[in-house]
């Protein structure tokens, strides 16, 4: 459970600068702030695509089996004994929440975009050339922190099948996924509550 936390609010902080502006009498910016990247921008959604494409074949072959073709009954069966294994079954599905964290990541977070948006307000990162640098910059650190990301989500994606495994239980039915989505939607009610709080404070 802490683990989860950990990684759910884990955060790689990009420090950014405001340029000074002056209009008028006024100096605006000068401002030191930092950009959040977070270890886990997928969140879950990696899991729910993963096992989207896991149990989709698995439907069609278990229906294909009871095929009166011979040959059509020979291969969906094979696809699933593959897939009733329990070793191959979680190979594929740590492989797969591997590789969606960082097709979704590459969707949702946008390095190119997020430099543009920082060049036209006037921000920069401390020793990196605003534009397509900063960019590249971006880029190479949300790669290195989504491995990071990505191997926590298929390590607690397969965590059910490693626990039945090792105790030989299969009736563990909490899942690394509901956990995971159980701390996010807390976490989620937890910042609402305290800028509520705060609002009122004020």
């Amino acid at each position: 459970m802490a683990g989860v936390v950990f990684i759910t609010e884990a955060e790689r902080p990009i420090p950014v600068t405001y340029a000074r502006r002056v209009r008028g009498m006024k100096v605006l910016g000068g401002i030191s702030t930092y950009l959040p990247l977070r270890v886990n921008q997928a969140g879950v959604m990696p899991i729910i695509f993963a096992l989207s494409i896991l149990l989709f074949p698995q439907m069609v072959a278990t229906f294909l089996s009871k095929s009166a073709i011979a040959i059509v009954a020979t291969l969906a069966q094979a696809v699933v004994t593959a897939l009733g294994n329990q070793w191959v079954y979680g190979i594929l599905y740590f492989v797969l929440v591997f590789l969606f964290t960082y097709f979704y990541t590459a969707i949702t977070f946008e390095p190119h975009q997020v430099a543009k948006n920082l060049q036209k307000n006037g921000a920069f990162i401390p020793g990196v050339r605003p534009g397509p640098t900063t960019a590249d910059y971006l880029g190479n650190i949300i790669t290195r922190i989504t491995l990071v990301g990505a191997l926590f989500l298929g390590l607690l994606a397969i965590l059910p099948l490693v626990l039945q495994g090792l105790t030989g239980i299969t009736a563990i039915s909490i899942g690394g996924t509901a956990l995971l989505i159980v701390v996010s939607v807390v976490l989620d009610v937890v910042k609402k509550i305290d800028a509520q709080t705060s609002i009122r404070e004020y």
